[in-house]
């Protein structure tokens, strides 16, 4: 084999020239230039639809009947589907964190148990938990906060739980508390 030099250079396969498309009969591809006849798929931009789009017909996403409330992504954390907390099981503390330790946000992220600060953690109650742990979170469920105090340790909530609006059992609770 001759030694590579620029003047015995060649392409690995051989130049393949483009289809001139729609340049007369006589070009093998003119008249509709291989797109058949007239209709949106002989058209310009007729393969950049966007998703879900039906030619003109409505769309499933409008046939089909909504659910009620603010169901928009904009509508964070709203819809109904959407919550404004992240979920920590006592399991998972059980798991990552020695007795006697302290759990914190800052500590739950550095663990990777949470994704960030800005949203609110929450502290629930599936798993087993027998270290006393010493656990602050913006919010426990109950069965959660019975499981921390049963092991020893504590329960700290860094946000009152807000109370809803027009619920009589939140506001005779509420009315009690402040008696107490």
């Amino acid at each position: 084999m001759d030694e590579l030099s620029l003047s015995n250079l060649k392409p690995a396969q051989k130049r393949k020239a483009r289809k001139r498309i729609g340049r007369g009969l006589a070009a093998g591809q003119g008249r509709y230039a291989g797109r058949g006849l007239k209709g949106q798929k002989s058209r310009a931009g007729s393969h950049k639809m966007r998703a879900g789009f039906e030619g003109g017909q409505m769309p499933l996403s409008m046939r089909l009947p909504k659910q009620r409330g603010s169901t928009s992504k904009d509508a964070m954390p709203i819809g109904p589907h959407r919550t404004s907390t992240q979920a920590v099981n006592v399991g998972l503390l059980q798991a990552r964190f020695d007795d006697g330790a302290e759990v914190t946000p800052e500590a739950l992220l550095e663990k990777k148990l949470v994704k960030n600060l800005r949203t609110d953690v929450k502290i629930l109650g599936d798993g087993e938990l027998t270290k006393k742990l010493a656990v602050s979170a913006h919010l426990f469920s109950k069965a959660a906060r019975e499981k921390i105090v049963q092991a020893g340790g504590t329960a700290t909530a860094l946000r009152e739980p807000a109370v809803r609006a027009g619920s009589r059992s939140a506001t005779r609770k509420a009315a009690a508390e402040l008696e107490a």
